[in-house]
């Protein structure tokens, strides 16, 4: 269903290392970004176990034979559970990767929907008619605040906790992702992206480069280089789909 892709990882100006990790399954129309938490070098293993044991899942289990969405919501349900075990044994294992966790946001593209499987606060976009729309929702404590009307979006960009997540994969024993299924239509972009991305550059400005950008790869690399230009304060991840 995806007729171009383009994915970019980047370290950013502020960080030593990059805990962020992609992985493209074309021929499965599977794509995957996840954002490690955690000090030393936990956050960049948990990222990139989750990628790892997700994609090796999607690799060797038949997607192609669900066919309602139950059925792939279970699938991936099973692949979430995979990854979270493998992650949170290596915490338990030593005292350096105690308590790392990563976030993930993945899609899967299947008879003209997306659906999106989430945890955390990496994000899945859809772009289509020059409007760039959000699909999946934070798992954070600011996020919290506002559904529970006690701050505004605008006071949750300037707040002091506006980092902090409330769900991770790795992070506790079972993993409660969320589930999206989106209609998508030719031309459509799907903008997976870390919160290295969206913390930089504001939705209008997203959508903007993504309206003059016919090239996936040149429009990974123009967002990441704008996300770089407003100060690429964390790791930037990337990947964007045409339909």
């Amino acid at each position: 269903m995806a007729q171009q892709i383009g994915f970019k990882c980047n370290r950013g100006v502020v960080r030593k290392n990059n805990e962020d990790a992609c992985f493209v399954i074309p021929n499965k129309d599977v794509y995957i970004v996840a954002d490690g938490v955690g000090g030393n070098n936990s956050g960049e293993l948990a990222s990139n176990t989750a990628v790892e044991k997700l994609a090796n899942f999607v690799k060797e289990n038949n997607i192609e034979e669900c066919e309602t969405p139950e059925e792939i919501f279970a699938f991936f349900t099973e692949a979430v559970d995979v990854a979270n075990e493998s992650i949170y044994r290596l915490g338990l294992k030593s005292l350096t990767n105690r308590g790392m966790a990563t976030t993930i946001v993945m899609a899967y593209l299947y008879d003209g929907d997306a659906y999106i499987t989430n945890i955390g606060d990496s994000r899945a976009y859809l772009y289509r008619d020059g409007h760039l729309k959000r699909i999946t929702k934070d798992h954070t404590y600011v996020n919290e605040l506002i559904d529970k009307g006690v701050i505004t979006e605008g006071e949750a960009e300037h707040h002091k906790q506006k980092n902090v997540i409330t769900k991770a994969l790795g992070a506790e024993k079972g993993a409660e992702p969320d589930f999206y299924k989106v209609a998508i239509e030719g031309n459509d972009i799907l903008l997976l992206c870390s919160d290295g991305l969206y913390g930089e550059v504001g939705e209008k400005k997203m959508a903007s480069l993504m309206k003059h950008s016919n090239s996936m790869n040149d429009l990974t690399t123009r967002l990441v280089d704008e996300a770089i230009r407003a100060g690429g304060r964390d790791n930037i991840t990337v990947i964007c789909v045409r339909i």
